[in-house]
């Protein structure tokens, strides 16, 4: 698919890996519609975009909410007049072991803190690509949705909510791509790594220094990195029911 003037929605797309996905495409010549809950940020990247010289909008959308994702879609649909493609890109952490022993004291992980991640990282791109999917076959616009994984998905210390909805967004990716391929619409993942994001940004130095000594490459990933297989997957046209791993030659 060439990117030129195709629409392309992209969730969480305020900041991080969904702005430096955003910037990317928008390089290409791709209509973005970027979707987050932080206006002033979704304002300051939309800007950065059409400085590109694309058409860009975006739009205040909780993706675990349902109504609020049927209403995002319907209206990109309307603003563009098509959909060619998605990024399910949106996500929270809420990390913490399952129970935990301190001086004696027991704790265990929340409800809460297991169905925010679950609400968010898996139903969200549930919700997104079922929306999205419904509205490209109506449209009779073919394209690709890639949803973001993480190495995270093979199991991690600390992260019982985020790996469970990272793995079950890996295998909703492949059961997408064959449901949806009869429609001319690709479904496809990225897994990255440790990538140089805010989050690892806030990290201490000791604890950055360890976790970057335990990648073969000796170095995060860069947002860039990830842009650019974005890309790739929504331009090489046979590329599909896959997840396209990006960890540096990490495994956890």
């Amino acid at each position: 698919m060439q990117l030129t003037d195709k629409v392309i929605i992209i969730t969480g797309g305020c900041q991080g890996l969904g702005r430096s996905m955003a910037e990317y495409l928008a390089g290409k010549g791709a209509r973005l519609a970027l979707v987050d809950l932080n206006e002033e940020k979704l304002q300051h990247t939309v800007a950065a975009c059409k400085a590109l010289g694309v058409e860009a909008r975006y739009y205040l959308c909780n993706v675990a909410d349902e109504d609020q994702v049927v209403q995002m879609v319907e209206h990109v649909a309307a603003d563009f007049g098509a959909i060619h493609g998605l990024i399910n890109n949106a996500g929270i952490l809420r990390d913490g072991l399952l129970v935990k022993v301190k001086d004696g004291q027991l704790s265990k992980m929340s409800l809460a803190q297991w169905q925010s991640v679950i609400d968010v990282n898996l139903t969200g791109v549930f919700l997104c690509t079922r929306e999205v999917a419904a509205k490209m076959i109506e449209l009779k616009n073919q394209g690709a949705i890639i949803n973001i994984s993480s190495i995270s998905r093979a199991g991690n210390l600390g992260q019982t909510n985020y790996s469970a909805a990272k793995a079950g967004v890996a295998a909703a990716t492949v059961t997408w791509a064959k449901e949806l391929a009869r429609y001319g619409i690709r479904v496809a993942g990225i897994a990255p790594g440790f990538i140089e994001t805010e989050m690892t940004a806030s990290m201490k130095p000791e604890a950055l220094e360890k976790m970057t000594a335990g990648i073969p490459l000796k170095r995060m990933g860069t947002p860039a990195e990830i842009a650019h297989s974005a890309a790739y997957i929504l331009e090489n046209d046979y590329f599909s029911g896959r997840i396209l791993e990006l960890d540096g030659g990490l495994r956890l």
